[in-house]
């Protein structure tokens, strides 16, 4: 049903430069395995073009990247969700993250939010009928 690529480095690396500071080791070694955990890349998804897929999957690598990493050899920030208030004087920050909202972990980043909104037409739920079933016992009449 879906379709399996091979991440290509190079591609992720020119595409994503503010990740320029990570190795190859650290992209596909790491990082790679977290995002395959969120992007299914096994074949079996509900994603048919590769194009889409290879799109999908290079997105989710810079979220986890980010998350990770930080950006532009910066540290990652340690707050965890979306400001929710901010004050100047003697600097406060509050954040939420929302136990009832699936994408809050994907807002996180550009990225994440990105891919989260690529994603909506595969999570929504597909309709199989079942075999038509006769209830008459006589199903000619």
């Amino acid at each position: 049903m879906g379709v399996q690529i091979t991440f290509n480095y190079a591609v992720w690396a020119q595409g994503f430069p503010q990740f320029a500071t990570l190795t190859q080791d650290q992209v596909v070694g790491v990082i790679l395995p977290i995002a395959e955990i969120y992007n299914r890349n096994d074949g079996g998804g509900p994603v048919s073009s590769a194009a889409i897929q290879t799109q999908l999957l290079n997105l989710m690598v810079a979220h986890v990247a980010q998350l990770l990493f930080g950006v532009n050899g910066e540290a990652p920030s340690s707050l965890v969700g979306r400001i929710s208030g901010a004050t100047e004087g003697s600097v406060s920050v509050q954040t939420e993250f929302p136990q009832n909202q699936n994408s809050a972990w994907f807002n996180q980043t550009p990225f994440g939010a990105a891919w989260w909104q690529a994603t909506a037409p595969y999570r929504t739920m597909r309709y199989v009928p079942g075999p038509r079933r006769i209830f008459s016992p006589w199903p000619n009449q």
